[in-house]
């Protein structure tokens, strides 16, 4: 039976991700989850991101979904290698759960010159180390800088990140960034929401460094994930549909919603249990 792919996140975040997926593969259908009522994600525990992000992936597979996507830093950083190792297998052995921080450590490397990264993430993403283990597989040569920035999410989701405000904590973390070491010429976004603060990051970066979002790097590894993988590929449903779930508030969750994804949605409430 053919199903949507499905696309996790604690929150808005994801719908940066789901936005480029739309763009570049527009011929899938899509479900999408917020894990609102519980988020946000990026201070909690190993353990609470991991149960509350199985709950999710467990709720896909009941939609009927072969494939997820954790739109989420955090949840790919704190919840994706076990699920895949530990509950897959006995879960659901002919389906597959993908996370967006590998696919950007294979190309990250590829933008440097300096051989050193900076990564601007979440406290719960940095903390794991994520990013500097799965650098040192696809880019062994680079150093890997990270900086928590634990103020950017509830300044966009209060919708502050683009006023004066914001001015002061975006300086802050790139400041401590590159006090790290001034031979940054790589900064990647390792946060779903940071994209939509990404003209006002870019003004306060130095000048010649590159700054990495991650969509369009997630849409092109899905794409290539799919032509490799036709046994998962013919799984998934194609035609061009997109349904919004919420744990929370459906309208609020509209409201934010198309901040994020750059027009309007209409969502559902769902409970995970």
């Amino acid at each position: 039976m053919q199903a949507p792919i499905g696309v996790f996140d604690s929150g808005y975040g994801g719908l940066t991700i789901l936005k480029e997926l739309k763009q570049q593969l527009p011929q899938y259908d899509y479900l999408y989850l917020g894990d609102n009522a519980r988020a946000p994600y990026g201070t909690r525990s190993f353990d609470t991101v991991y149960h509350y992000t199985l709950e999710a992936v467990e709720w896909f597979f009941k939609q009927g979904c072969s494939l997820v996507i954790l739109a989420c830093n955090t949840a790919s950083a704190k919840a994706l290698r076990n699920i895949q190792q530990l509950d897959l297998p006995t879960l659901a052995p002919d389906k597959r759960v993908l996370g967006v921080i590998r696919p950007s450590s294979e190309i990250l490397g590829q933008f440097s010159f300096s051989h050193h990264v900076g990564i601007l993430g979440t406290t719960g993403t940095v903390q794991s180390q994520s990013y500097p283990i799965e650098l040192s597989k696809f880019a062994p040569e680079a150093t890997v800088f990270q900086q928590a920035c634990p103020m950017w999410v509830p300044l966009i989701e209060n919708g502050q990140h683009e006023g004066p405000g914001a001015d002061y904590f975006v300086k802050l973390y790139i400041d401590q960034l590159f006090a790290q070491s001034a031979q940054i010429d790589t900064v990647l976004l390792a946060c779903t929401h940071y994209p939509l603060m990404a003209k006002k990051i870019q003004s306060f970066l130095p000048e010649n460094v590159k700054l990495v979002t991650q969509g369009d790097i997630v849409a092109k590894s899905l794409a290539a994930y799919l032509q490799n993988h036709p046994e998962i590929d013919q799984n998934c449903s194609k035609n061009g549909q997109i349904q919004f779930y919420t744990t929370d508030n459906p309208t609020s969750f509209e409201e934010q919603g198309t901040v994020f994804f750059g027009q309007k949605i209409a969502a559902k409430h769902t409970d995970l249990a």
